[in-house]
C-alpha cells in the first residue's frame, strides 16, 4: 500500500471523501478550452454541467449527515493543494479565452460573448469559492492566491470586507451581506455592492489609523488589490486589445453576480439577536443556511455546509460539519439550482418566505 492510499484510506474512514473527489470542477477546464475550440452548442456545456448535470446528481445521490472528525487535522496536504494550483489555472484559462475571442475567426460575436460569460461562471463558482477558502487561513502566501483571484474578478476588497465585516455582523443591520426578509436578489445586488466596498474601505483606513498610519500608506492592501485589477486589465489589453478588455470585464461582472447570489442564498432572511447588554448574541449555525447535497457540495468543496463554516471560520473545508434540521435551516436544493431561484423574486419568496418563518418559531419562539 503506497502513502496516497494510506492517507484516503485513513481520510475515508473519518468521514472525508477524497482529495480527487474535491476534483470536480477542475472537469471546467477541459470544457471551456473545447468549448473555445468548436463554439456553438459547445460552449452551454460549462453551465450545463455546472447548473443541471449537478443538480440531477444531488436529486439522486442520497443526501448524508455524516461528519468527519472535526479533530482530524493531518493529511490534509493534497486538498490545500487543489487550492493552491487553481489560480494558475484559471489565468491560463481566462486569457486562453480572451485569446479565442479576440483571434479565432470560427467565433461569432454572439459565440465570443457566451464564452466569457461561461467562463465568468466558472471564474465566479470555482475561483471566488476557492478564494473564499484561501482568505480564510492563516499564511500570507494562501492570502496572495486568495487575492490573485478576486483580482481576476476585479473584486479584490471582498477579502477585507468577508473577513473584517461579514463574519463580525453577520446576521445584522451592520452586514450589507445579509439578504434582508424580502429583499430581492436584484434589490440586494444593487444595495451589496457599494455597501461592500465602502465598508471594507472604512475597516482598512480604520485599522491604518489605530496604528498611526494613513489611508495611502502601501499597508494598505487596497494597493494591492487595485494593482492587481490593473494588471489582468493590461494582460487583456495586451491580448485582445479593446475587445479583449470588454470580455475580461464582461467575465468578471458574471464572476462577482455569482458570489453574490451565494451571498444572498447564505442568509436569507437570518438574524442574530440583540441581546439585554447592547451585543449581539455569537454567532451560532442556526445564523446560516445550510445544504448538505452531495454532489454540489463536492463542485463547490462544502461552501454549501455553510452553518458550520460561520460557527468555526477557522475550520478548513474537508472538516466542515453537516447539520440536520434542529440545529440549522435547510436550503431545499443546492447552489446551483437555487441560484437559478434567486432570479425569479416571487418563486423564491414562495419557497423560502415559509421557511424563514419555520426557522424564527423554532429557534427564536419567544419573538413570534
Amino acid at each position: 500500500m503506497t502513502q496516497d492510499d494510506a492517507m484516503t484510506q485513513e481520510n475515508s474512514a473519518n468521514g472525508i471523501p477524497s482529495a480527487i473527489s474535491f476534483a470536480l470542477p477542475f472537469i471546467f477546464a477541459p470544457i471551456i478550452v473545447l468549448s473555445s475550440f468548436y463554439g456553438g452548442y459547445t460552449i452551454l456545456m460549462a453551465p450545463i454541467f455546472g447548473y443541471v448535470f449537478i443538480t440531477i446528481c444531488d436529486f439522486l445521490i442520497k443526501i448524508s449527515i455524516k461528519s468527519p472528525d472535526p479533530n482530524n487535522e493531518t493529511n490534509l496536504f493534497y486538498y490545500k493543494a487543489l487550492l493552491w494550483v487553481w489560480p494558475l489555472i484559471q489565468f491560463i484559462l481566462i486569457f486562453w479565452c480572451i485569446n479565442a475571442v479576440s483571434s479565432f475567426s470560427h467565433l461569432s460575436i454572439w459565440e465570443c460573448i457566451f464564452l466569457m460569460m461561461a467562463q465568468g461562471m466558472i471564474t465566479g463558482a470555482v475561483g471566488i469559492t476557492f478564494a473564499h477558502e484561501l482568505m480564510h487561513q492563516k499564511s500570507h502566501q494562501e492570502k496572495w492566491l486568495a487575492d490573485i483571484l478576486m483580482g481576476m474578478a476585479l473584486y479584490g476588497h471582498f477579502r477585507t470586507e468577508h473577513l473584517l465585516v461579514h463574519h463580525r455582523y453577520v446576521g445584522t443591520s451592520k452586514d450589507a451581506v445579509t439578504a434582508r426578509y424580502n429583499e430581492s436578489f436584484f434589490a440586494f445586488f444593487l444595495r451589496v455592492i457599494p455597501s461592500c466596498l465602502k465598508s471594507a474601505w472604512q475597516e482598512e483606513t480604520t485599522r491604518l489609523e489605530k496604528i498611526g498610519l494613513s489611508k495611502s500608506n502601501f499597508k494598505n492592501p487596497f494597493w494591492r488589490y487595485g494593482l492587481l485589477a490593473c494588471f489582468f486589465l493590461l494582460m487583456s489589453f495586451t491580448i485582445g486589445g479593446s475587445f479583449g478588455v470588454l470580455m475580461f470585464l464582461g467575465q468578471a461582472f458574471v464572476a462577482v453576480l455569482h458570489l453574490e447570489m451565494a451571498n444572498y442564498i447564505e442568509h436569507y432572511g437570518l438574524t442574530r439577536k440583540l441581546m439585554n447588554n447592547g451585543k449581539y448574541e455569537p454567532t451560532k449555525p442556526h445564523h446560516s443556511w445550510n445544504a448538505n447535497h452531495t454532489a454540489s457540495n463536492l463542485l463547490l468543496i462544502n461552501l454549501q455546509l455553510h452553518s458550520d463554516h460561520h460557527a468555526k471560520p477557522d475550520r478548513e473545508y474537508p472538516l466542515l460539519q453537516k447539520y440536520d434540521n434542529n440545529e440549522a435551516p435547510q436550503l431545499p436544493f443546492g447552489y446551483p439550482l437555487m441560484i437559478a431561484m434567486c432570479l425569479i423574486p416571487t418563486l423564491w419568496r414562495r419557497v423560502m418566505n415559509p421557511r424563514v418563518n419555520t426557522w424564527r418559531k423554532h429557534f427564536y419562539p419567544e419573538g413570534n
